[in-house]
């Protein structure tokens, strides 16, 4: 074996990969959470074993492209609102962000959910992100004072339950992040009520009581 091989082993097991994963977001994309790993290997163009010892099962499978789907997507929407100058468009560009992904990754975020590996570590820049632009707002008085991080996730999860109310592929979501903004505008707000702690996320491959 010369010093060339293990590199160019290392190299066709790393294209096998990229190959299995876009192969993977395309399927749960075309046919939803309930796709077949040998489905996934076909498209890929792979066989059944090269998939199998990539990703030895649906869990990680579908965990890893998820993982590719935000690094591609997501993490360049959030480093954008966070040097965002102005903190309203922020928050709209993270909240856009957020719905338009779930909106298009229904298949694959449905795969992920099913095989229990959502978990909340995924979402954790994006939350921790909004929270820094949320409290930039708060200090340019352009959202209401009285805003805490658990509102932060309980508005993010009633904004990804309007998806289920519009036609796959409608922009019709966007209507209600306008709606949102403008509803927490500081100009002579309704005291809130006292905010209820928010409910703690599954840990990975747990379910909910």
């Amino acid at each position: 074996m010369t010093a060339e091989t293990p590199r160019r082993l290392r190299a066709d097991a790393a294209r096998n990969s990229e190959k299995i994963l876009r192969a993977a977001r395309a399927i749960y994309a075309e046919s939803g959470p309930d796709a077949s790993l040998e489905e996934i290997a076909r498209r890929a163009g792979v066989g059944i074993a090269t998939l199998y010892r990539r990703f030895p099962n649906k869990e990680e499978l579908v965990r890893a492209a998820l993982e590719q789907k935000i690094t591609e997507e997501m993490s360049p929407a959030i480093s954008g609102a966070l040097a965002d100058s102005d903190p309203l468009r922020a928050l709209a560009t993270l909240w856009e962000a957020s719905v338009s992904f779930a909106a298009r990754e229904r298949g694959l975020l449905g795969a992920v959910r099913d095989s229990g590996s959502l978990a909340s570590e995924l979402s954790e820049p994006f939350y921790e992100a909004l929270m820094v632009v949320t409290r930039r707002a708060q200090i340019a008085g352009r959202v209401r004072a009285d805003l805490v991080p658990d509102d932060l996730h309980r508005i993010t999860v009633m904004l990804l339950s309007v998806l289920h109310t519009v036609q796959p592929g409608s922009a019709g979501w966007k209507r209600y992040i306008t709606l949102l903004l403008d509803g927490l505008a500081p100009a002579q707000p309704t005291v809130l009520p006292s905010p209820e702690p928010l409910r703690q996320w599954p840990t990975r491959g747990s379910r909910p009581a």
